[in-house]
């Protein structure tokens, strides 16, 4: 059960500093009424929180609670790498570990994922589902310590979010002790990126044929449209 906040410190917190909150006490709610008004409404009460005040907090409704609680996801999974040990794996290993964590944090409501899972799939959310992958590839890039400003910045980023979005499509629907399928699916696409780079770095040395070179767009589809059995 959320603990209310204090009438004081209801008052003198800004919507930024609710938000957080808000976002712990309705997830409780989401398998049962969505990412809807409903269940804001009752994380604010939980919280002892007008639900008025709530809804001045998310003023596009779903929209602002999904961004917002895969904000406070990616902020978690920072704050849980934020480790020696963690630093001094290899960068593979990482982006791995970066993946997984993010995934073991959300275990506890994995319903409230699919919900959002389900809200970012719709057409309408398209913009706002390109934005949030994109979020989460960055923290997990900035976990692993990338510091690139060139292109390389975005084309890890983009199979971050792909190996990310794929993985996520697993993991939902595994029922497998400790959730092992999705952690060697995982491994398996790990494995297909590192051969990529090898592959186009090894190009570029030779100065190959640009027409030869492989296509991130093909790469990519592969990672986000993973077959079942994998």
């Amino acid at each position: 059960m959320t603990d209310a906040l204090p009438p004081a410190a209801v008052g003198d917190a800004t919507l930024a500093d609710l938000r957080p909150r808000l976002i712990e006490a309705v997830l409780p709610h989401v398998p049962f009424d969505g990412w809807t008004d409903r269940s804001l409404a009752a994380g604010a009460r939980a919280l002892g929180i007008d639900p008025a005040v709530a809804r001045l907090a998310f003023p596009e409704g779903a929209r602002d609670m999904v961004e917002a609680w895969i904000d406070l996801a990616n902020r978690r999974m920072l704050e849980a790498l934020d480790t020696p040990e963690f630093r001094a794996r290899k960068v593979r290993e990482k982006v791995a570990l970066a993946i997984r964590t993010r995934l073991e944090q959300a275990a506890a409501h994995r319903e409230a994922v699919r919900k959002a899972a389900h809200f970012l799939a719709l057409p309408a959310h398209a913009g706002l589902a390109a934005r949030t992958t994109w979020k989460t590839a960055d923290a997990i890039w900035r976990a692993a310590g990338d510091t690139a400003t060139d292109l390389n910045h975005y084309s890890k980023r983009l199979l971050a979010g792909a190996v990310y979005a794929a993985t996520l499509l697993v993991w939902l629907d595994d029922d497998s002790e400790g959730f092992e399928r999705s952690w060697a699916f995982l491994d398996r696409r790990i494995a297909g990126i590192m051969r990529f780079e090898k592959v186009k770095a090894e190009l570029r040395r030779l100065g190959g044929d640009p027409e030869s070179r492989p296509s991130l767009i093909r790469f990519l589809g592969r990672l986000r449209y993973p077959a079942r059995q994998g």
